[in-house]
């Protein structure tokens, strides 16, 4: 049931099926039961008509009228004794209108307001005793019967309600919480209908939100914490300029901090895009193959410079699914990282295979490594590993931070492990398939 609108109608038509069926079983209880009443009745009203004539004819006129007001008190109605032409035995008074609209059934179908008559005829159809029951009679009689139907529906409607206003009231507290700055409460409903559809749009919402006002502090606290140091060290450069006799020198000096403090800034623009907003990133095939081959053919020239080279082994067809420009970036701080920490002449290794429905890239260098309880480390924002990883050997220390932000964007997993010589960087990412090899929207080349 996936429409409150569908839901309210199907309960509706429920309720009134559950009430008919209610009403016509009751109905049929109680017709069941009145034909024994209906007879006990009619036999009591032809001894009340027996019992009247005796007492006419042995007390007269007096004596009946006494004996019908008696059954008036005991029956809570009019009772009357008429002769055939309808004619009142106590008080002469004309009646036969009255027998006209008379039945001999307790409960006959009466099509005229008025109270309800009723006439017994006795054995020789010479007298009639009348019975005039004093309206309102008929529903009300039977309302104790029909007073569970009732219940029941106001027992359907409670249920309707409470499931209409529960996770209604649910997510007005969410929404309100959320409002109060607890960027992390979630509505979290599993109903398919417009209410768990709304709910998912406010997480939704509320993910989206989270992650830009996360990724905006996150952003102002590197940039505070980062720019300290190399602003102070340009000032300091700056000011030795203008003082020191190595004027050449000490501009150098500013003009390398300044270098590094473009880098910097770089850095964290790109550290913030991949954490953006998520329903702005591509989602599209990326050909693993020419990726990472067009990404080694461009960074050839950095690792030759140190004398090393960097080793392709690709799977062919593998293709996965996300954006292939954080993707690329991913993979290209993984393999920068490497040929910067790889010792001159050594070279870089990247494998490429399938595993566990995962696509595997491994990117490793044959450096020290790293001492393993700092390998989980790499990955933080600014964290440098002293001596061999430092500053001066190293970037300034976000590109691993961006690597793993990309992968988590895509479901993946990144981690570090020493590979003895070396570190290796494995990057796992969800979803591979094989396709036949060619030309991809994630081709680098």
């Amino acid at each position: 049931m996936r429409s409150i609108f569908s839901k309210i109608l199907i309960w509706v038509a429920a309720t009134i099926v559950v009430s008919l069926t209610g009403l016509l079983v009751t109905s049929a209880f109680v017709s069941a039961r009145l034909p024994d009443r209906m007879e006990f009745i009619a036999q009591t009203q032809q001894a009340q008509l027996r019992r009247a004539l005796a007492v006419y004819q042995e007390g007269g006129p007096s004596a009946l009228g006494d004996y019908l007001r008696r059954q008036d008190h005991e029956y809570h109605a009019r009772h009357f004794l008429l002769d055939r032409r309808g004619i009142d035995l106590v008080d002469g008074t004309d009646r036969s209108a009255s027998l006209g609209r008379a039945g001999p059934h307790p409960w006959p179908r009466v099509r005229h307001p008025g109270p309800l008559l009723i006439v017994r005829t006795s054995d020789d159809g010479a007298h009639r005793l009348l019975i005039e029951l004093p309206p309102p009679f008929g529903p009300l009689e039977f309302l104790p019967y029909f007073l569970w139907i009732l219940l029941v529906i106001v027992a359907l409607g409670y249920l309707l309600a409470v499931n209409l206003a529960r996770p209604l009231r649910a997510l007005k507290a969410a929404v309100e919480r959320f409002g109060r700055g607890e960027l992390g409460v979630r509505f979290v409903s599993d109903r398919r209908d417009e209410i768990g559809e709304l709910g998912r749009a406010f997480d939704h919402m509320a993910e989206r939100i989270e992650t830009l006002l996360t990724a905006e502090r996150r952003l102002l606290q590197d940039v505070s914490h980062e720019l300290r140091s190399p602003l102070t060290r340009l000032v300091f450069a700056l000011e030795l300029a203008r003082t020191a006799t190595d004027r050449d020198g000490a501009l150098a000096r500013a003009g390398k901090e300044a270098a590094r403090l473009a880098e910097l800034v770089d850095e964290l623009l790109d550290l913030t895009r991949t954490e953006g907003d998520p329903d702005a990133r591509i989602r599209e095939p990326v050909a693993l193959e020419p990726l990472i081959r067009g990404l080694a053919e461009d960074c050839s020239l950095e690792a030759e410079r140190r004398g090393g080279s960097i080793v392709v082994d690709a799977d062919p067809g593998l293709v996965v699914p996300g954006d292939p420009e954080l993707i690329r970036r991913a993979v290209e701080n993984a393999l920068r990282n490497a040929i910067r920490h790889s010792p001159a002449g050594e070279p870089v290794d990247v494998h490429v295979t399938r595993r566990d429905g995962s696509a595997r890239i491994v990117v490793r260098d044959r450096g020290t490594g790293v001492a393993p309880e700092h390998l989980d480390d790499l990955f933080r924002p600014f964290f440098r590993v002293e001596d061999d990883r430092n500053r001066e050997s190293g970037g300034v220390g976000l590109g691993l931070t961006i690597a793993r932000r990309a992968v988590g964007l895509h479901r993946g997993n990144i981690g570090a492990a020493n590979a003895h010589p070396g570190l290796a960087i494995t990057i796992d990412l969800p979803g591979v398939s094989v396709a036949p090899t060619g030309p991809s929207p994630g081709d680098a080349g």
